[in-house]
């Protein structure tokens, strides 16, 4: 009898499965909702092209597939599909008539703490508040989709293209995200990962907070306010992403500790290539910073980095440190590549053959006296120069290489990515940005 017993509850839990079925559903009024409440466990509801009124909700592990051709509508109430219940995959559909409430996050599409293991994919998202709410919905997947968010308000009165909050395992990768207010906002979660996303048209592509343990990688950023802002978080692994033609910072760690920072490329326009700020123990290695005003900031104590590999190049003003502390800018022996260091290789061992101080003296005063630019052509100023390039002990405090490599990390921007850098350089130059000042 208890081997009988077993075998029943066996049926029981398989059942689900076996009965599972791919059911067509027809664009007409309440169709979608009375599929939605017939459904089994594991039923793929197949929509038909064509216009389906929202808002719905999912609380069993369906599927709903619209084929690349039907439209949910929320009319403008809530969130357009909310998602209660696990193992739900939402694909193939157009998205569009949220809400414009911020206390309840409308969206697109909200995923709740229950439903976990959630996947939304290759999804068109259009004019929502926000696009993707993974609201505690652990291990959920976010992928392929395009968002378009809002442009009629202010940048900071809009929702973000995929909002993260406390969503351990969840991922947000490939997906094309333009408008809006942030591109990813993740707050008080960890172990999710960002990668292979396109961001334009932004105020932050990616905003990190109180986030650990988590990657963001391979992404594009093209013409936001600022690209990758990596803030009050530990254990970050942030490789192989670009920053093209941002406006304020390319990267910015703040109060970002332990951070793999690797393999990125910073370029053109951004007034600061990358901003740290109280952040410890990060190792930036084999990055390219290339014109930008300022290739690196740093501050409020953040002497303790290593740098290794990177390529500043064509930046106005290599290094902006303002501190009397030597900082050794080299690991293992082995420094960084800087554009302006007339330096020979004579031993062809890929060194150069003597270190490099980015700084001296007159720039320590002009970052703290910035009317003595007046001066910059004075004899004065030039003997000043010259004395410490000729007697480096008379030099402040400052970031010394002292194994500055000869040749730069290279890094292949794809064409097609090049060219909507290319179209999309400088607008913020000519007023043709949003308001709001990060």
């Amino acid at each position: 009898m208890p081997r009988l017993l077993v075998l029943a509850l066996l049926c029981l839990v398989a059942a689900p499965s076996v009965w599972a079925a791919d059911r067509p559903v027809q664009a007409r009024d309440g169709a979608l909702q009375d599929a939605i409440a017939g459904a089994d466990p594991g039923d793929v509801l197949i929509l038909a092209p064509g216009r389906y009124r929202g808002p719905v909700t999912l609380s069993d592990p369906i599927t709903l597939d619209g084929g690349g051709a039907a439209l949910i509508d929320g009319g403008g109430d809530g969130s357009v599909i909310t998602v209660t219940g696990p193992d739900i995959t939402v694909r193939g559909l157009e998205i569009t008539g949220s809400g414009s409430d911020h206390q309840t996050i409308d969206s697109g599409v909200q995923l709740t703490r229950t439903a976990r293991r959630a996947v939304i994919e290759d999804n068109r998202i259009l004019g929502n508040l926000y696009g993707v709410d993974i609201h505690g919905a652990n291990d959920s997947i976010v992928r392929a989709n395009t968002i378009v968010g809002r442009r009629g308000h202010r940048m900071n009165a809009r929702g973000n293209g995929v909002y993260v909050w406390n969503a351990p395992g969840a991922q947000v990768i490939g997906n094309d995200i333009r408008y809006g207010r942030d591109g990813i906002f993740v707050n008080t979660s960890r172990a999710n990962v960002f990668r292979g996303n396109l961001f334009r048209d932004l105020r932050f592509a990616v905003h990190y907070m109180y986030a650990n343990d988590s990657e963001v990688s391979d992404n594009i950023s093209i013409g936001n306010h600022l690209g990758y802002a990596l803030m009050f978080s530990t254990g970050i692994k942030a490789s192989g992403n670009m920053s093209l033609g941002d406006r304020d910072h390319g990267i910015m760690l703040n109060y970002a500790n332990d951070v793999d920072l690797h393999g990125n490329l910073v370029r053109g326009g951004a007034e600061k290539c990358t901003f740290i700020y109280n952040a410890h123990r990060n190792l930036i290695a084999r990055n390219r910073f290339e014109g930008c005003d300022v290739g690196i900031h740093f501050t409020a104590g953040s002497e303790r980095n290593a740098l290794t590999g990177n390529a500043f190049i064509g930046n106005r003003t290599q290094v902006k440190y303002v501190g009397t502390t030597d900082v050794e800018w080299s690991l293992e022996g082995r420094g960084n590549y800087w554009s302006d260091h007339p330096a020979f290789d004579l031993d062809g061992d890929g060194l150069a053959d003597s270190p490099f101080r980015p700084n001296d003296l007159m720039d320590h005063i002009l970052w703290s006296q910035p009317a003595a630019a007046l001066l910059l052509g004075a004899p004065a100023v030039q003997l000043i120069r010259w004395s410490q390039a000729s007697f480096p002990a008379t030099l402040p405090g400052g970031v010394v290489d002292s194994h500055p490599l000869t040749r730069p990390v290279e890094i292949t921007v794809p064409p097609e990515i090049a060219a909507m850098a290319a179209k999309r350089a400088g607008k913020w130059r000519n007023g043709q940005a949003d308001d709001v000042q990060p």
